[in-house]
């Protein structure tokens, strides 16, 4: 599918929305970026920012304006609400953030009834859920970025251990984007081997204590990037321009996206970064791949975290 007449969104101008504004100018993928912040004149200056470049990609308009604006979108991508700041957990982000979106959810859906909602704000899972109930879409329309970034970094961190390109590792961290996300190590695999059986012909050390350290790294890469620098948005905007590919290429392909679960894995009623076939109409299909007992486990308690959240903020 080309670009043309795709229209994207952005609400929010932060760092992410605006870095995600520029993964997305780059791609090609769309023709028209409307970008939408309570403070105008951010949004203004990075769409005149990101305009004076356009000599340099394909064509796209990208402009700054209100809700009304964004009519007609494809996709919407909300960034918007409070960030996580250091020693917070995603999910201290809750309450300010549900004020937000109680705010301007009812204001995308008015303008692009049509569209697919992609939620990007932590906490992420969350902030899906109340998306989904707060517009009234169908479920496979409304998909939050999950643990795709996630996914990545679990797969770069491997592959720096293999000394291996990246997109050669095969492997998901599913369930919460945070403290309780699960690294599926029964899934991994290297060049159609697992993870243990690629271990036997390499140098490289496979110890339990080695998956231990990669995961912890996976699970506190943001909050030390936090920590040095005050936000996480580069990975995160690749992340999202590669979800936003998927949907508009029409790819099914698989990503950790955020995905209403109705009794996949024996949970219902929540979103939670799980592998999904993602197309043209969002979420296909939920797939319930084979985890080992233990990370079946893992991954029920995952959703309670996220279910004793919501039951506690009365959503």
């Amino acid at each position: 599918m080309s670009a043309k007449g795709n229209k994207i969104s952005i609400i929010g101008a932060g760092f992410v929305g605006s870095t995600t504004a520029f993964a997305l100018m780059t791609s090609g993928l769309t023709c028209e970026i409307v970008i939408v912040d309570i403070n105008k004149d951010k949004a203004e200056g990075e769409a005149m920012d990101l305009s004076d470049g356009i000599s340099f990609v394909r064509p796209i308009e990208v402009t700054a304006g209100e809700y009304a604006d964004t009519k007609d979108s494809d996709i919407v991508i909300i960034t918007a609400g409070v960030g996580q700041k250091p020693g917070q957990t995603r999910l201290d982000c809750i309450s300010k953030n549900l004020a937000v979106f109680k705010t301007i959810v009812p204001k995308i859906v008015k303008f692009s009834p049509n569209s697919i909602l992609l939620v990007v704000s932590n906490p992420v899972d969350i902030l899906t859920y109340i998306t989904y109930k707060i517009s009234g879409f169908p479920s496979n329309r409304v998909i939050g970025s999950g643990t795709v970034l996630d996914t990545s970094r679990f797969k770069y961190l491997l592959s720096k251990h293999f000394e291996i390109d990246a997109r050669n590792v095969h492997t998901y961290i599913m369930g919460e984007h945070g403290d309780s996300e699960i690294a599926t190590w029964s899934l991994t695999s290297i060049a159609g081997m697992n993870v243990d059986e690629y271990c036997n012909i390499c140098t490289r050390k496979c110890s339990g204590e080695m998956k231990f350290d990669i995961y912890e790294e996976v699970k506190n890469s943001a909050s030390i990037i936090i920590k040095k620098k005050g936000a996480t948005y580069y990975a995160i905007a690749l992340a999202i321009k590669r979800i936003v590919e998927a949907i508009l290429s029409n790819e099914n392909s698989i990503l950790t996206v955020s995905s209403l679960l109705k009794g996949e894995y024996g949970i219902k009623d929540i979103y939670m970064g799980v592998p999904s076939i993602v197309g043209r109409n969002g979420v296909k299909k939920i797939l319930g791949v084979k985890l080992s007992e233990d990370e079946n486990m893992k991954l029920f308690e995952s959703s309670k975290v996220l279910k004793s959240v919501i039951e506690e903020s009365k959503i």
